[in-house]
């Protein structure tokens, strides 16, 4: 726990689910928080409950990875106290919609490439020069299990997963020559707002995607998370496949109802 006092977390998408409960994991090690959301009200909230609780300095930008020159706007202006990231966590990301891919949602594919694999870039490339420079990082993406096999009607959400899985490999071959450390926290179920905004609001249809089994919470992902970026610095973990006892593969789940 020690190792990562005083260290600067950046963590896009934590005003809720796996980054919310991250940033909660790091703020009890004595981390400093950089967190990245479009809802400025929670992230107002969380960052007020995490000063309470953890007596840790935290800074909030409010954000849409999607936009570039927004993203490269916030990072360039952070305050000469926090411009030192020591760990990046890629967490922005989401899934619209379940459909053939010939009856897909050219909006839904749309917002999921440009949130999961553009925003990603666009975070990463303001960030990571920076941790050359210092000679010390680590980046850590949030990918998931979709990443690694493709599920039906999972077409567009799972290739952006493909590409995130992708964009991890290349960034630790280009970084090998470098202190800096590339590391994927793939996840199965997890039960958070994930399958809410999947359905857009649906709140019965997402339930249904965790019915009749124990899924992931977002503090399991969040304890994935954290014990990669808390391992001794010539220790890379390189992929983590976090899933439920429940679960396999994308689509063999044992359900008891």
């Amino acid at each position: 726990m020690t190792r990562l006092k005083n260290a600067i977390a950046l963590i896009t998408g934590a005003s809720s689910g796996i980054g919310e409960a991250c940033a909660r994991k790091f703020a009890e090690a004595g981390a400093r928080l950089i967190l990245t959301a479009r809802r400025k009200e929670r992230l107002i909230e969380l960052a007020n409950n995490i000063r309470n609780d953890h007596n840790t300095d935290v800074h909030i930008i409010t954000l849409d990875v999607r936009d570039q020159k927004a993203v490269e706007t916030s990072i360039s202006a952070l305050p000469d106290a926090w411009k030192a990231v020591d760990i990046l966590v890629n967490n922005a990301g989401l899934s619209r919609g379940l459909d053939k891919i010939h009856e897909g949602k050219l909006q839904d594919w749309e917002e999921m490439i440009d949130t999961n694999v553009k925003g990603l870039l666009y975070i990463s490339r303001a960030v990571i020069p920076g941790m050359v420079e210092r000679g010390r990082g680590t980046v850590i993406n949030i990918g998931s299990i979709a990443g690694r096999e493709v599920y039906p009607m999972g077409n567009v959400y799972c290739a952006s997963k493909f590409a995130v899985d992708a964009l991890t490999k290349g960034m630790r071959l280009d970084l090998v020559d470098t202190p800096v450390r590339v590391c994927t926290v793939d996840p199965g179920l997890v039960e958070t707002e994930f399958s809410q905004v999947r359905f857009r609001g649906d709140a019965v249809r997402a339930k249904k995607a965790y019915r009749g089994l124990t899924p992931l919470t977002a503090d399991d992902v969040a304890d994935a998370v954290f014990f990669a970026a808390s391992r001794p610095p010539h220790v890379q973990c390189a992929e983590i496949l976090l899933l439920p006892t429940d679960q396999a593969s994308p689509t063999v789940v044992h359900r008891t109802q």
